[in-house]
């Protein structure tokens, strides 16, 4: 007989949480990072510049109370709950890129392109090595960092988010390993087949939930007691795809659309942030992304991702950073450590 495992949501809590206490005169301050591939580059080196510009090289993660990321954010977020420095999470795309995606030649890209009508194009394998080389085996529950990481699952075809255990409602996902949590948001369809893990199938958190902003704060909202007002978000992109509809598109069949996974990946970072402003007001979201283009950089083109992004991150440190320092890394988060039943037993 197959194995055939619970629906996640078969689990689902259908009460309102008991919400831990929280200072009044402490704010809580979450970093969301985007999905985007190899364009990871961007917002890691970001946190680079953040880093050696204003913490003398310490690790950014230290500054936030919760970090949320999606897919290659979710690799990034995971390595600074590790108390990982940004600097180095970055050399992973500049240096171990092309391990991930291999360039290949003229006659290697050319095969590839057809193969990717109708199968994956790379092997997860060679991604999964270079996470273990980061991650090793950490598990969720030894981060520093309070995460929220979403993926999905195709087995049910349902969303699912990777929480640490800092609510003593979250005990399901602290002991599983940071190097398959970091695989299974990643696993972008057509480039990586289906991640499984523990009887379950997963696919890029980006089928959801690209830009994880909303995911964090109802996360906080839920967990603590919270002003809404209390909540500052450090939202950081890896570039923006511009899809419009013009007179020949507004008629074009499939193919012409064969771009709307983008356009719809964009449109719900769009409706995420939109909706983090109405919840919190726009001043307590800070949100930090490359210009629109026309031309954006293949979530696998690694030479010119690595050659345009570590500018574009220094200029867009150059245009804010000084505003990040006082709204965001002015002190450390207050300690973090896993929360047990017992805890919301001595405050029910």
């Amino acid at each position: 007989m197959t194995y055939e495992p619970p629906r996640r949501s078969s689990g689902a809590i259908e009460h309102q949480r008991v919400k831990l206490p929280w200072p009044k005169n402490r704010p809580f301050r979450i970093l969301a990072i985007d999905g985007g591939g190899i364009c990871g580059i961007l917002p890691a080196a970001y946190l680079r510049e953040l880093e050696a510009r204003f913490l003398g090289g310490t690790s950014v993660g230290r500054y936030f109370d919760m970090i949320a990321g999606t897919s290659t954010g979710g690799v990034i977020a995971l390595g600074l709950a590790c108390a990982i420095k940004a600097d180095d999470i970055l050399k992973l795309y500049t240096e171990r890129g092309e391990a991930i995606f291999p360039p290949g030649n003229v006659a290697t890209r050319a095969l590839r392109k057809c193969r990717h009508v109708v199968r994956y194009i790379y092997d997860e394998k060679s991604l999964e090595t270079e996470l273990r080389k980061i991650f090793r085996d950490r598990v969720i529950g030894e981060a520093t960092t309070r995460l929220v990481i979403p993926a999905f699952e195709g087995r049910y075809g349902e969303p699912w988010i990777y929480k640490t255990p800092h609510h003593p409602d979250y005990s399901k996902d602290q002991h599983e390993q940071m190097a398959r949590v970091a695989m299974a948001t990643a696993a972008a369809p057509t480039y990586f087949k289906a991640f499984e893990n523990n009887h379950y199938m997963f696919v890029d958190g980006g089928v959801w939930a690209n830009n994880p902003v909303m995911n964090a704060v109802v996360d906080a909202l839920a967990c603590f007691d919270l002003d809404r007002r209390q909540i500052e978000v450090l939202s950081l992109g890896c570039g923006e795809t511009v899809q419009r509809v013009d007179a020949k598109l507004s008629v074009a069949g499939l193919w012409g659309w064969r771009g709307i996974i983008k356009a719809a990946i964009r449109a719900q970072s769009r409706n995420a942030l939109g909706q983090a402003y109405l919840l919190l007001g726009k001043d307590r979201v800070l949100r930090v992304d490359a210009p629109e283009s026309d031309k954006p950089i293949e979530l696998d083109n690694v030479r010119r991702a690595r050659k345009e992004l570590p500018a574009l991150a220094r200029a867009l440190a150059d245009a804010n950073g000084q505003d990040v320092k006082r709204r965001f890394l002015a002190y450390p988060a207050a300690p973090y450590s896993p929360v047990s039943v017992s805890t919301l037993a001595s405050i029910s």
